[in-house]
Formats: C-alpha cells, structure tokens, sequence
C-alpha cells in the first residue's frame, strides 16, 4: 500500500512524541549517550570560532597597516627574527621619500600616488608630573603621514607642513597613553617629558586596538622627523610607507617601487637588492599554517568524539531494541509496517544526537563568552554557519550510528517478538 503525505506525517508525529518519551524516561543513559556528540559539537564549533575569529582580528589588523600602502624596510615580514640575513646592509635613508616622490610626480601612469618617510623607536618612554609610562612606540614622520594611515584623530589635529619643517616639538598620541598620562584631565595643549626633550600634544588618535594581539596602535607618539631626531637621535629604524593608487594592483605597484628603489639606492643590474618591500600578504602567508593546525586538530579531536559518540549510540539503540522485542512484536502484529518501525527508532537516533548538538552548541557559547570576558581583545567569533553546520553533523552522526539498530528492528519477526522474554 502507497503512504500518503498523511500518514507519514502522522507516523513521524508518533516517532517524534515516542521518542522523547524515552529520553525522559532514561535522562541518564541518553545524556551519557550523547557525551561523545556534545564533545565533538564543542570541538568543531570552537575550531570554527576561532578560524573565524583569526580572521576577523587578522582583517582588522591588515586595515590598521592600509590596505594601500607597502613598506620600504630594511627587512622582510616574511622572515622577521632572522636579524642575521639583514645585518650587512645599508640603513634606509629619510631622504629616499623626496626623491621617490619626485620620481611618481611627473609619471601620470605610476603605481604609486605618494611616499611618506618614518623613524621609530619601541623603547621610549613618556613622562607627565608623576605619572610614567614604559615601551611606548615613538615615531617620527612628516605632515603626509595621515594620508598612509588608517583611522583618525578624536580630537585636537595633525601637525602641519610648517611644523613639520621646522621641527617644531608637537606630537600627536594614541588613546592609552592619553589615559594613562592624563586619566582625569584633557591631554591637549599639555607637554610630556620624552627623552631629551619636551613635546606639546595637539592631537590624540581614535582608539583603534590591537595589531594582531601583540603591537598597540594606541600606545604610539607620532611627531616630526626633526623633532624625533632631537630627541632620539638619527640613528634609528627607517621605514618608507608609499601609498599606492589602487588596492588590486599591488604586485604592479611593488614591481614599479623596486625599480625605483635599485635606481636610488644604485644597484648593479644583477645584484640582489639590499633592502626589503613589505606588504599584508607576507602576514597571510604566516598566518595559514597557525590555522591549518587549528583546523587539523579540530578535525582530529571531533572525528574521535563523534566515532566514539556514534559508536555509544549504536550500542545504546541494539539495547533500547532488545529491551523493545515485545513492543516491536505487538505493533507488528497490529499492523505496523517494517518502514514504520525503522523511522521510530531512527527518529530515536536523531533525536539524540539533536540534543546533544545542542548542548554542544551551548556549551561552546558559553565557552566563547567566558573568552571574551576574560580576554576581551582575543580574537574569537561565533556564527550562524557554525550552528547551522554543527546541527547538520548532529544528524547524520544520528543517522548514521542510528540505522543499523533500526533496520535490524524493522527486520523482527512479529511472533518470535511477542514470545521473546
């Protein structure tokens, strides 16, 4: 006989109302029966928030660097720490940006719109009355500045062209240090005692965060290149940020600065160069691995729980059938078809395996809540997709560990089940 819509959705009403009846009637043995399924919900869902949170915080770090703008070092990102592959050549000069932009202004083609010159220094330190702050970023550039970087100011303004040739002793400063030197009055128009000298603050920069957990945009002083120079001296770490005219073409635009580059610094046709053009994909290229080993134990850790889980099911469900044998029989014997009896304990399956996906998804929220309270600049972001996609394994782990017991139950003969004991 053909089953209408009808009657399959009264015998998966029926499946779904039985069930639940007998989950509730063994919280025990089904919680302990989904433990193995909650713990691989928890595992894939956390791998998940955090690949997703890597690359949230990593986007937010790359838009901090500009998007537009490529680096002039005498390093290279890609081997940062390897001081001594770099250690013979020359220092970068300030000067090179003037001639670079001479360069780009009169080619109406060029890749590149403008070059902006910076020294800095990770080791300064910031005074006001009795109030110090250690291992501030220190940085010297011109008024162009603004124009190679991301975000802006909250207040005050950036020092301009004057300013900037003269030397003046103004500085513009990030938000810790606007709290941490002046947390109850404004820090515009006050000085604060550097090095060897004293710098009037006129601007201070939105609060932009983190790059990439380590490094703080907001603990930076940024003044003029003489007036760093006053105080740190010249001998410092030299940077040309060039700031390019289109974001898709980056690689065209690093070629055309590398040929510039070799001209002003004279290198020899043939002669490797000696100095480094950093851009964001250098961070990307280091930042795969990091999540190929969470994905890979992520997979492992829930292929394991899962297995374990279905494997827990299957035994719990050929039981649940044994401990049935005369209820299969008598429903058989009223008139219950094989299809009837494997949707019941399939549902049965699923049922768990749904329960325990939500636990896992609730416990991997609670998980994730309790990081961001904890460490709330830790990258980490839960999603639609991860429950969507959690849920979709909780059913076919359901199915799957649930169809053998069920075919098996659907299989049993209706008079040697009611006489089983």
């Amino acid at each position: 006989m053909k089953l209408t819509y009808r009657q399959f959705r009264y015998e998966t009403t029926e499946s779904l109302k039985m069930a639940l009846f007998q989950i509730r009637a063994n919280k025990i043995r089904s919680f302990l029966t989904a433990l193995g399924v909650i713990i691989g919900i928890v595992a894939i869902t956390m791998m998940g928030t955090a690949i997703n949170g890597i690359d949230r915080g990593f986007d937010k770090s790359l838009a901090m660097l500009g998007y537009d703008v490529i680096y002039v070092q005498k390093t290279s990102w890609t081997t940062m720490g390897q001081w001594w592959l770099y250690r013979n050549r020359p220092d970068l000069k300030v000067e090179y940006a003037d001639q670079l932009n001479r360069m780009i202004a009169p080619n109406p083609h060029s890749e590149l719109l403008l070059a902006v010159p910076q020294m800095s220094t990770y080791q300064a330190s910031a005074k006001y009355r009795d109030r110090i702050l250690e291992q501030i970023f220190s940085l010297g550039t011109n008024h162009n500045y603004l124009e190679t970087a991301a975000g802006g100011l909250t207040s005050g303004r950036f020092f301009t062209a004057v300013e900037s040739a003269s030397s003046a002793m103004v500085c513009v400063i990030g938000d810790d240090i606007a709290t941490g030197l002046f947390p109850n009055e404004p820090a515009l128009d006050k000085s604060i005692q550097l090095k060897n000298g004293k710098c009037r603050i006129i601007g201070i920069f939105k609060k932009q965060g983190k790059f990439l957990g380590l490094f703080s945009f907001d603990n930076q002083i940024i003044m003029p290149l003489g007036a760093f120079e006053k105080i740190y001296g010249k001998n410092m770490f030299t940077t040309l940020r060039v700031k390019i005219k289109e974001q898709t073409r980056v690689s065209e635009a690093k070629e055309e600065l590398l040929g510039l580059m070799r001209r002003i610094r004279r290198i020899p046709a043939g002669k490797d160069e000696d100095f480094s053009i950093n851009e964001q994909r250098a961070f990307k290229s280091q930042l795969d691995p990091i999540k190929n080993g969470i994905a890979i134990a992520g997979i492992f850790i829930t292929g394991m729980s899962l297995f374990v889980g279905a494997i827990g099911i299957m035994n719990i469900t050929f039981v649940s059938v044994k401990e049935r044998t005369r209820e299969i029989g008598l429903r058989k014997a009223l008139g219950a078809r094989r299809q009837t009896i494997l949707l019941q304990f399939l549902i049965e399956s699923v049922m768990i395996c749904i329960i325990g996906g939500f636990t896992g998804l609730f416990t991997a929220l609670m998980i994730t809540f309790a990081i961001e309270k904890i460490v709330p600049d830790f990258p980490i972001q839960f999603s639609l997709d991860l429950v969507l996609a959690s849920l979709a394994v909780s059913v076919i782990t359901g199915v799957v560990s649930g169809l053998a017991p069920a075919v098996t139950a659907s299989k049993l003969d209706p008079a040697d089940s009611l006489r089983y004991e």
